[in-house]
């Protein structure tokens, strides 16, 4: 790497803010000096994944992984450093060195695939376009689709041809290639291949680089199974991780700081060409954590609305991806849960991690048909109505009563609606919705009360009777101000978490075993550690299985970063240096309590000398009572 080379990473790390970046891709709550999250690189539900502002670094104390900005951008995005760089650096306007291009990163077998998934495109779209009488164009141009709609979301045709790609592609990529970009597929007992998509209706997906990554390929005979061939997940390609048609509505998702979710390919297109250009949809799949996180990084207020079909596949759809975005984002809080009508409620308590709502269209109509019918401006008017998530739960059950109903179905419908009551997080907003729901089955509200309380002391919910953050009570203590001896104490304990230390536990145990911990939250994290020591192997293991401990516990997991980044400071020491340090630190604590025990004693001997003086005067003040009182005695005879 020459000087110039270095000079503009330099630059790229130096206008690059480790959280705004990261904040993208995760969402982060911060914590004392840091930042939280749940970490994108491994499956977690409790956040271990910490981010230095001022360090400039991040590290997931659950899978290891850890780095600076850079490092964070190659296994996020699965680049090399060189096409981080490139990227980086034009979106930043910062030069980079003559020759720069020349590297063989840029000519890897994720760019081959690119180029070629292009071709196959083109291909596609020209066999579609050539043969206007096909069912195929048929199909197309009867959902409203014209021409130049075609040509912008790249539509196509796969012919009914075993080896019709094949051929085209022949002599520009190899079957190796095409294979690894999901265009082949092998066959079965036989040399050769043949192609994957074959007399469907081809549908690009495009990442939010306008890459071509992966299809969706739609039959058009019936019978034709399935209804929906996607390509499957590849080097460039994971359906979990991109959203279709985001390409196209990214900037209108950020311009209305909304988005709109829809179920199928034809509905974000039809939804898109008619004006409704913050729609997208899932990549024949259900809506995933990862599709979440990125609807964030668009979506800074994160108000998204459902729109799946109204058939009874869409609606499973809604309470499945209702359930993974309050999932993803239930380490920020509870989701919307009133709207302006409850304007009496105070700012600090309307406070949401996300806006979540479901789209209902008249007369139970798919986005599609909707919006073709009805036109964009009628759609929008359809969002603006759009109740939130737990409007649209409760009268989803409420829609099925009847007066008629017996006092058993009614009991059962009641049953059905106490875990969404449950949920809501507002006491006020509660008491509302009880109210609403008692009028409508014409019941007592008291009843609803009960029943809601029984619920909840017989279930998970927690909401109205909120269970107690572990060590809650330890908040104070450390966020106070630590005195010598526990920052030495401190100094200590993170000793034990050095990676690659020459010390066991158990051997810093004896030559720690003087040191007597006084602050309340480092006992607990020593007395953790001692426990956990005897089913871990390593370091690594120890920091994992203390922050799964502590997992609900911010602030002692504030702590235990903390001791984590300050073991780096004895890591490379001699082992000379670090016995010294380990003097140094005991003698500290030792020289505290020897003057904290003499003030003890001053204190003490002021106490008794001042508790003398007052047995003197109340033994003053007592002959003085019992000489009054033979006065009193001596006058009465």
């Amino acid at each position: 790497m020459n000087t110039s080379y270095q000079d503009a990473v330099s630059q790229i790390k130096d206008r690059l803010d480790i959280v705004d970046v990261i904040s993208k891709y995760v969402i982060l709550k911060k914590s004392g000096g840091n930042y939280w999250g749940c970490c994108p690189f491994h499956n977690e539900k409790t956040p271990s994944f910490s981010v230095s502002p001022n360090k400039q670094i991040y590290k997931c104390f659950g899978c290891g992984e850890g780095g600076d900005v850079l490092s964070f951008l190659m296994k996020i995005n699965n680049q090399s450093f060189h096409e981080v760089v490139k990227e980086q650096a034009e979106i930043l306007g910062i030069q980079l060195p003559v020759g720069f291009e020349k590297s063989p990163d840029n000519k890897d077998v994720k760019e081959q695939i690119y180029s070629c998934m292009k071709e196959a495109a083109s291909f596609y779209k020209k066999t579609l376009l050539e043969n206007k009488s096909s069912e195929a164009y048929k199909y197309i141009s009867g959902r409203g689709i014209t021409d130049e709609n075609i040509e912008t979301y790249m539509l196509g045709f796969a012919p009914n041809s075993y080896d019709g790609l094949q051929t085209y592609l022949k002599g520009k990529f190899s079957e190796d290639i095409q294979e690894k970009a999901g265009l082949i597929i092998k066959r079965e007992n036989k040399s050769g291949y043949i192609d994957r998509f074959r007399n469907r209706i081809t549908i690009p997906i495009f990442d939010e680089k306008g890459n071509i990554v992966a299809f969706g390929a739609r039959a058009i005979e019936a019978g034709q199974n399935p209804k929906y061939l996607n390509s499957p997940d590849t080097l460039v390609y994971n359906k979990s991780h991109i959203l279709y048609g985001l390409y196209q509505a990214k900037e209108a998702v950020k311009e209305k700081d909304s988005i709109v979710i829809m179920e199928g390919y034809f509905d974000v297109i039809s939804a898109q060409v008619n004006g409704v250009k913050n729609a997208v949809g899932a990549c024949g799949t259900a809506l995933t954590d990862s599709h979440v996180k990125l609807i964030s990084r668009y979506t800074p207020s994160r108000r998204i609305y459902l729109a799946f079909d109204t058939d009874k596949a869409g609606q499973m759809a809604t309470k499945r991806g209702a359930e993974v975005i309050k999932e993803a984002f239930s380490g920020l809080g509870n989701i919307k849960q009133f709207d302006e009508s409850f304007a009496s409620i105070s700012e600090a308590n309307n406070r949401y991690s996300c806006e979540l709502r479901v789209v209902v269209p008249p007369e139970g109509k798919d986005p599609d048909e909707f919006i073709r019918e009805n036109g964009a401006e009628a759609y929008w008017q359809v969002l603006d109505k759009a109740p939130l998530l737990i409007d649209f739960q409760i009268n989803s059950v409420l829609s099925s009563y009847t007066p008629q109903m017996s006092p058993l179905e009614k009991s059962n419908l009641v049953k059905e609606v106490m875990p969404y009551l449950a949920e809501i997080g507002n006491n006020i907003v509660r008491g509302e919705y009880i109210k609403i729901v008692a009028s409508r089955m014409e019941i007592e509200e008291k009843t609803l009360i009960n029943e809601l309380k029984a619920v909840v002391k017989n279930s998970e919910f927690n909401t109205l009777s909120p269970k107690p953050r572990q060590q809650q009570a330890l908040a104070p203590i450390v966020k106070k101000s630590l005195n010598i001896s526990e920052k030495a104490q401190k100094n200590l304990l993170s000793m034990y978490l050095i990676n690659e230390s020459s010390y066991s536990i158990q051997t810093l145990n004896n030559i720690l075993k003087e040191v007597e911990y006084t602050n309340d939250t480092l006992i607990i994290v020593k007395n953790t550690i001692d426990k956990l020591s005897q089913r871990v192997n390593n370091v690594k293991e120890l920091i994992e299985a203390l922050y799964t401990e502590f997992a609900e516990d911010y602030d002692v997991k504030e702590i235990i970063t903390d001791l984590i980044y300050l073991s780096d400071s004895f890591k490379n020491l001699s082992e000379r240096d670090f016995k010294i340090a380990i003097s140094e630190n005991i003698e500290t604590i030792k020289a505290f309590k020897e003057k904290e025990l003499q003030n003890h004693l001053r204190s003490q001997y002021k106490q008794v000398n001042d508790d003398e003086i007052k047995a003197i005067e109340q033994q003053i003040q007592l002959k003085e009572f019992l000489k009054n009182q033979n006065k009193l005695r001596t006058g009465d005879n």
